[in-house]
């Protein structure tokens, strides 16, 4: 199985996504948006530039900001 978007409301009533590996662990989580629709804007943007993402290692400094 592959894995899988979900969009979901959290706490403070924002709606986010999370990126789900096929395992189920959570692999990434959106930032909170206004709506389902704007979290598949957010989705797509994903999809689209992730084939093209570089991928370079920081230091812990930079890590956190």
């Amino acid at each position: 199985m592959a894995g899988k978007f979900e969009i979901y409301q959290d706490s403070a009533g924002n709606h986010r996504f999370r990126l789900k590996a096929a395992n189920g662990a959570v692999v990434v989580t959106g930032d909170p948006e206004e709506s389902p629709e704007k979290c598949l804007k957010s989705i797509e943007s994903l999809r689209k530039l992730a084939p093209y993402a570089q991928v370079q290692e920081v230091p812990e400094v930079q890590a956190m900001s």
